[in-house]
């Protein structure tokens, strides 16, 4: 017989797998729903000095006296950084982790690296350091001037060493409500307790044992997840990601938000019976041992002249005098530890070389968006090569033009809100031009959705693909809508058949055109 752990994530307890306990029995499995230290009914507080490793703990003592022979351990949010712990002390008694919508923990990882909100995390390690203001700590307002009952609040103590639950309308900050009945939303919000502040700083340490675990990851489509995003990592040829490859690994998607026990919990328990049968998707490594995205560009270009300075690369027209130049933004994230780095991707350089070949410079570089919290790093990164490129003699730096491709998209908002009168032409190729689900709060200074109502008769070239993921095709339409509101004048190029990145994935003559349009649509707009 199967037995199931169920281990919940912050602020819950084992009463959120209660619908799904009750299916897992149903089917004739055993289920564990887990209510760890000081969480779960708000009646039992955390003593001094709970933290990860007394969860850890006491899933350990539950794996002790379970007596079937098959143990399933699955965590949720948070509640996967003691699983893989405990997995870890008893790796011979665990048939198999999932991962509901959240990734795999690597040792010495707190659980905050996992929480989608950058303030949320900037605020909690002030927390931890002793450094939220007075106010808070006493339990009155925040440094910020909020009420100090939301996600950063003081626990029942008043002395920091909790973090309060969202208040009721907050919970999509911490993952995507959508298709949660508003009854159990409300019941979320009512029985959801204070998180000891220790369990989610606290590192985690693994010595390796739980390795070779059989793994499934549950990936939530409506919070931003889905298995062709997980392929999309692989490609990037990182390591940490080629091991999703591995035998035993494999992946369920379910289409609804972060809180599946609540809002699927009969597609949840199905899901989880098959993952303990060792079904589900597997991912290959890929045939063409080059990932996706540095495979050959889909244009045949001519060679040009290419020189690099710092972070910068310049392609060189044959032409005497300044100028114009296409400043080339590559998306994101992308791992820090990414090789090539992307101003040597084939996409980017094959469209500088194109553009350099028509007599403008083109421009690719290196900027540094590794996580969704990176934007305003990124950014100034992003403004740092354009003023590199306008300075440099052989640019006319009255005549720039900036596209931006990808998880690049947000970027493309400071220049949007206000156009500086150089630039001559904005582009896009299969932007991200909103938040997606499961980014948290999000900087609204990076939103090209709200940005572009400003940008008065800035031109705007937008490449859109028919395959795109939907989430992002979401945030082109709602990027399209807004335009079409302000009178703002966006170009649609449209590859029907293409999808993301289709510039080294589809070669076909209608990407090829498209990329052709594309190009000659932003020169003209740079020769005006």
């Amino acid at each position: 017989m199967t037995a199931f752990i169920l281990v919940p994530g912050t602020f819950t307890g084992g009463w959120a797998w209660e619908e799904v306990a009750a299916r897992l029995r149903a089917s004739g499995a055993e289920a564990y729903p887990v209510t760890l230290t000081g969480t779960g009914d708000g009646r039992n507080p955390a003593e001094p000095g709970t933290d990860l490793e007394t969860h850890v703990a006491d899933l350990v003592r539950l794996i002790d006296g379970v007596d079937d022979p098959e143990i399933v351990m699955v965590g949720h949010d948070y509640g996967i950084h003691p699983v893989f712990g405990a997995a870890d002390r008893r790796p011979q008694r665990i048939a198999r982790i999932v991962c509901l919508d959240v990734a795999v923990p690597r040792d010495g990882d707190p659980a905050l690296v996992s929480v989608p909100d950058q303030a949320l995390r900037d605020r909690l390690l002030e927390q931890q350091n002793g450094r939220a203001g007075a106010g808070q700590a006493e339990g009155g307002p925040a440094e910020d001037g909020s009420a100090g009952d939301g996600p950063t609040g003081a626990g029942p103590a008043g002395d920091g060493r909790w973090v309060a639950p969202p208040s009721p309308g907050e919970w999509a900050r911490t993952g995507s409500t959508d298709g949660v009945p508003a009854d159990a939303l409300d019941r979320l919000a009512r029985l959801a307790a204070p998180q000891p502040l220790g369990t989610l700083v606290q590192p985690l340490r693994l010595t390796g044992a739980a390795a070779g675990i059989p793994t499934t990851g549950v990936l939530c489509t409506a919070n931003g997840a889905s298995i062709a995003m997980v392929e999309a990592l692989v490609g990037f040829g990182d390591p940490r990601f080629l091991e999703l490859t591995r035998p035993g690994v494999t992946f369920f998607e379910l289409a609804t938000g972060h809180w599946p026990m609540l809002s699927r919990p009969d597609e949840l328990a199905e899901v989880l019976i098959r993952a303990a049968a060792g079904e589900g998707h597997v991912l290959a490594a890929p045939a063409d041992r080059r990932p996706a995205h540095l495979r050959p560009f889909l244009l045949d270009v001519p060679e040009r002249p290419r020189e690099r300075t710092g972070r910068v690369d310049l392609h060189l027209p044959d032409a005497d005098g300044p100028r114009p130049a296409v400043v080339f933004v590559h998306g994101g994230p992308v791992p820090a530890e990414a090789r090539p780095t992307p101003r040597d991707w084939p996409t980017l350089v094959g469209y500088a070389q194109y553009v350099a070949g028509l007599g403008a410079v083109g421009v690719t570089f290196d900027h540094r968006l590794h996580d969704v919290a990176d934007y305003g790093q990124a950014a100034g990164d992003v403004a740092e090569a354009v003023e590199l490129v306008r300075a440099d003699p052989r640019v006319d730096g009255e005549r720039v033009a900036l596209w931006f491709f990808s998880g690049g998209g947000p970027l493309s908002a400071d220049w949007l809100a206000a156009p500086p009168s150089w630039l001559r032409c904005v582009a896009a190729t299969y932007p991200v031009l909103a938040p997606l689900p499961g980014w948290g709060h999000f900087d609204s200074r990076f939103r090209p959705v709200a940005a572009v109502r400003t940008a008065g008769r800035l031109p705007v070239v937008l490449t859109r693909v028919g395959k795109e993921d939907a989430g992002i095709a979401a945030t082109v339409e709602e990027f399209l809508a807004a335009a079409g509101e302000c009178g703002a004048d966006v170009e649609v190029v449209d590859v029907p058949n293409g999808r993301h990145g289709f510039e080294t994935i589809d070669h076909t003559e209608e990407a090829r055109r498209a990329v052709d349009r594309a190009v000659r649509s932003v020169l003209a707009h740079l020769r005006d």
